[in-house]
């Protein structure tokens, strides 16, 4: 009986085993064809059925897919549908057993970032209990906008992949990635940080640091207590308070150039004074000033510095005196001591004066101490010497390692190699000065530091790799968790470094399809060992944005529009993670205004100002709530400006003087960017009015050759226009042989040259109705005020109101490449100006490509010829020279990029029609480069841009025989 029982209890459990390997064997078919089929929600390795666990006690099933499975974004409804199939083709006896399907560690509903669930949030990843209640390391007193839903007092560490840097085994400087396209990654991701990521961070409120300078002006001028050379440095103190060396050392410029772990910051003094209670004007003011001797006119980041001392006040009174005014800021020396501490961009005039200094007073709500030390204007050159040279370049296109050198920071920040592999330190600097800042911090508690509450970290760089088919490559996530026990050094869990990565790669394709219908390819996200996501101590990414080898992804890459999308994008990411992190609400900041016009006012001396906001269509949130007027005066700097509810405002003015506004629609997420730049004059013996319509509101990238054999940019062509300036460049392409792609060095595709790098080469500054306006300022008896061209089109202004309408057309044209439209003529522009013209205007026309941008359809011709009376003969591409003769004057123009104006690469020559004559010629050819028409109507057309012209005194002799040919009986 007994061996009958045992007989039975083997066969039950051998037919037990039998059926689990059959349903096992089943279950791995369906799971491998499952994982091999899958559709992925990004551009993914196929994924891989690794292992699974069937525990039939418990009834669960665990499924552990590969690793490429975890590089897609996980969302509740992807989750939810990843279960579904899976649980879908599971067999019977299994079918309703309890699923868990793991990707990189973690059961795939533990990938979904914080801020896309509704609930079941991992509190692991959030920073609930942990923030920074202190006073902000620097905060704008003078900004009219208060922010409540941005990132107000957020410290946020950003930086753009490489730079130049030595190279230990050549005993050479050089880039860290090739020369492509007109480019190198080392520069080409600065074009996308400095001019767009940054100010739209620091427009929500945010202090941003950087590892890498971002000031892009060549000149470096430091004016220090120990050091102040042709400066000067200035203390005053009272019966209660003078200023005395603190007990500390401090930053003197001993030298011109630094070698290897020389620090500055150690070889001077620095001063410090007990602070005050607020005084009355006037009475026994404590201060010390620095005023610098600067060797040109130009804009100038100025960085202060102080030592932190055991009573300093977080409450540092400082004030910038500018060309636009004084502009006051609150310092917290509690934290940053003994570096750089940046506070604004500012303009300066050349040479010394008592409007163009740094102030810090000794005023403070708190009982303590200020400090003082060195005050920088300028980002400069780099002056550190490896090899017994130094780069020769901007200090803002070399690596992080020589900038932390300059900061002041420890020597193995920068240099754990000892000095003998710069390659890698510099990839190190960037996260160890970012710890070394954040050290002692709520967000790094465990390493000594400064104390700046930087709370994340994002690295952007471009990515190698190409498509010989012209397929997008795309954007790449790089996050790391294996490192300190899966822990950033505040105790939150490191995955919360893949959502910063999600979120950042969700906003950058969404809004880059939408702003261009291109289905933007999302690549993968790497859980992957980097030191730029190991060693920061805060949440952290890399954003590898495109391929710099691949000429598909370059196309939209050297476009500026391209890059304010990304950069909004980026921000929008940003702001949508820090406030998850802490449980906030958030408001997106405005877009731009648009419809700006400036018109005389009914009151003596008044001009009315009136704009449109814009809401985006993206972001619900993104709506204006105010906006803030910005005044300069002549040739000075922008004021702080004022804030206005409504969409127009009336400024009273002082006849006699040039008034220039720019426009910024606010909320209480931010402010946008701004508005074009008008002007406005009252003479002071007016006689005739004049409105000036700015049409150039070109930006675009470079020429394009595409064709089947040959790709690229053709800088020769056209350079393109940046917007404002254009630091990315580092030569022409000379290699466009589409079999060459994906090689690099000499003839590979896209190669190119080296002889416009560190070249800022000037773009469309959206300022020249000023420069119009100043020389009409000089013909003595003319006002004018400015407007834009959409103004014009949608009836906000009249253009038959004015005698004379002088319309600027820069480097405005059409092209196919480019997503946005800049015809110089619209059919609108064409009707109002029709109407105009027949009703007796006097219109003057200039621009570059006035001609060749309307000879494309017969009705463009037959304005431009009937109405305005030119044809359209060729353009002028030869750049031998930039002279051009005419009423009695022999001018200039720039036709190369270069660092003061923007180029005219191809000026148009246009011939008179009908009884119009030829006014100006381009030497020596002797073709027609300006046409004028006197009937029923007078026109002046320049085929060449006016304030192209180089001579501000040309300029004025130009204009005045312009007008004078407009009023002339």
């Amino acid at each position: 009986m007994k061996k009958i029982i045992v007989f039975l209890l083997c066969l039950t459990v051998s037919a037990n085993f039998l059926f689990a390997q059959d349903i096992e064997r089943n279950v791995k078919e369906r799971l491998t064809d499952y994982f091999n089929k899958y559709t992925a929600t990004a551009k993914i390795s196929t994924p891989k059925l690794n292992s699974f666990e069937i525990n039939y006690d418990r009834k669960t099933i665990a499924i552990y897919a590969s690793e490429s499975f975890a590089y897609q974004p996980f969302r509740p409804e992807t989750v939810e549908n990843v279960y579904n199939q899976v649980k879908e083709l599971l067999p019977g006896p299994v079918h309703y057993y309890q699923l868990t399907i793991y990707a990189d560690g973690k059961p795939i509903e533990d990938l979904v970032p914080n801020f896309y669930r509704n609930k079941k949030k991992d509190k692991e990843r959030l920073s609930l209990n942990i923030d920074y209640k202190g006073a902000p390391w620097v905060k704008n007193i003078s900004r009219p906008n208060e922010i409540s839903r941005g990132l107000q007092n957020r410290h946020i560490a950003i930086w753009q992949s490489h730079g130049n840097y030595f190279k230990n085994d050549k005993n050479e400087w050089g880039w860290q990635r090739p020369r492509l396209f007109c480019t190198t990654e080392d520069m080409f991701t600065q074009s996308f940080v400095l001019p767009y990521v940054i100010p739209m961070l620091e427009n929500a409120g945010a202090i941003v640091y950087t590892p890498r300078e971002r000031d892009t002006q060549k000149n470096e001028i430091i004016v220090d207590n120990d050091t102040p050379n042709a400066s000067l440095y200035l203390e005053v103190g009272s019966k209660k308070a003078n200023w005395t060396n603190a007990p500390v050392r401090g930053f003197a410029q001993k030298k011109t150039i630094y070698k290897e772990g020389e620090n500055p910051f150690t070889d001077g003094t620095c001063r410090f004074i007990p602070t005050e209670r607020k005084k009355k004007k006037n009475k026994d003011q404590v201060f010390a000033e620095w005023v610098p001797t600067l060797p040109a006119t130009g804009k100038y980041a100025v960085y202060v510095s102080y030592q932190t001392l055991p009573n300093s006040v977080s409450d540092a009174k400082y004030l910038v005196f500018h060309n636009g005014g004084v502009t006051e800021f609150k310092v917290n020396q509690k934290i940053g001591g003994g570096t750089w501490v940046y506070l604004g961009t500012f303009e300066f005039d050349k040479g010394n004066n008592d409007y163009g200094m740094v102030v810090l007073s000794n005023e403070s709500s708190e009982h303590g101490v200020v400090c003082a030390d060195a005050v920088r204007f300028g980002g400069g050159m780099g002056n550190i010497a490896r090899g017994g040279r130094t780069s020769g370049l901007p200090r803002y296109l070399e690596g992080a390692r020589y900038s932390a050198q300059w900061a002041g920071m420890p020597y193995e920040v920068y240099a754990g190699r000892k000095g003998e592999n710069d390659y890698t330190d510099d990839i190190n600097t960037r996260s160890n000065a970012i710890n070394y800042l954040s050290g002692s911090s709520v967000y790094n508690p465990q390493q000594s530091g400064l104390g700046i509450p930087l709370e994340m970290t994002m690295a952007l760089h471009s990515d190698a790799g190409c498509s010989k088919t012209d397929e997008l490559i795309g954007s790449l996530g790089i996050y790391t968790t294996d490192f300190n026990n899966g822990k950033l050094n505040a105790g939150t869990d490191r995955y919360v470094s893949r959502d910063l990565a999600d979120i950042l790669l969700t906003q950058i394709q969404k809004d880059i399809y939408s702003s261009y219908s291109i289905p933007w390819t999302r690549r993968s996200m790497w859980n992957r060992n980097y030191s730029e996501t190991r060693l920061p101590a805060t949440p952290s990414t890399i954003i590898e944005l495109l391929s710099h080898q691949n000429f598909a992804d370059m196309q939209l890459g050297h476009d500026p529009n391209f890059k304010f999308t990304v950069g909004r994008a980026i921000y929008k990411g940003i702001l949508q993670f820090i406030t998850s992190q802490h449980d906030k609400e958030y408001i997106v900041q405005p877009l731009p205004v648009s419809n700006f016009a400036i018109q005389f006012g009914k009151k003596k001396n008044t001009l009315e100002l009136s704009w449109k906001g814009e809401d985006d269509p993206q972001e619900p949130t993104a709506r204006p709530r105010e906006y803030i007027v910005y005044t300069r005066i002549g040739y000075g700097g922008f004021d702080n400006g004022t804030l206005v509810s409504k969409t127009s405002h009336t400024v009273k003015i002082e006849p006699g003087l040039v008034y220039s506004f720019k426009v910024t629609a606010v909320n209480r997420g931010g402010e946008s960017f701004p508005s074009e730049i008008l002007s406005a004059y009252k003479a002071k013996r007016e006689q005739e009015k004049v409105i000036i319509i700015n049409g150039f509101d070109r930006i675009s990238g470079p020429a394009i050759i595409n064709t089947s054999d040959r790709a690229g940019f053709d800088l020769s062509q056209d350079p393109g226009v940046p917007y404002i300036s254009n630091i990315s460049f580092c030569g022409a392409q000379t290699g466009f042989d589409r079999t060459q792609a994906g090689k690099e060095g000499k003839g590979s595709l896209g190669h190119s040259g080296n002889e416009l790098e560190g070249m800022k080469i000037a773009g469309n500054t959206f300022d020249y109705p000023f420069i119009h306006g100043k020389a009409i300022q000089a013909a003595g008896k003319y006002s004018f005020v400015s407007c834009s061209d959409e103004a014009v089109e949608n009836g906000l202004v009249t253009l038959e109101d004015y005698p004379v309408v002088d319309y600027i057309l820069g480097l405005e044209k059409e092209d196919p490449a480019n997503k946005a439209y800049y015809k110089t003529f619209s059919s609108a522009m064409q009707r109002i100006m029709t109407s105009y013209c027949q009703s007796g205007g006097n219109l003057f026309v200039s621009g570059a490509y006035v001609g060749s941008d309307m000879s494309g359809t017969q009705g463009n011709r037959e304005f431009t010829e009937k109405i305005l009376k030119y044809g359209y003969q060729s353009s002028l591409t030869d750049k031998s020279s930039n002279q051009i003769k005419g009423l009695g004057r022999t001018i200039t123009i720039p036709r190369l990029p270069n660092e003061n104006s923007y180029a005219v690469p191809a000026a148009d020559c246009i011939v008179p029609v009908d009884t119009a004559f030829p006014v100006f010629t381009y030497a020596p050819g002797n073709q027609s480069a300006g046409i004028a028409y006197k009937g029923n109507y007078r026109t002046f057309v320049l085929g060449f841009p006016f304030e192209s012209i180089q001579s501000e005194a040309d300029r004025a002799t130009i204009m005045a025989g312009i007008l004078g040919f407009f009023t002339q009986k």
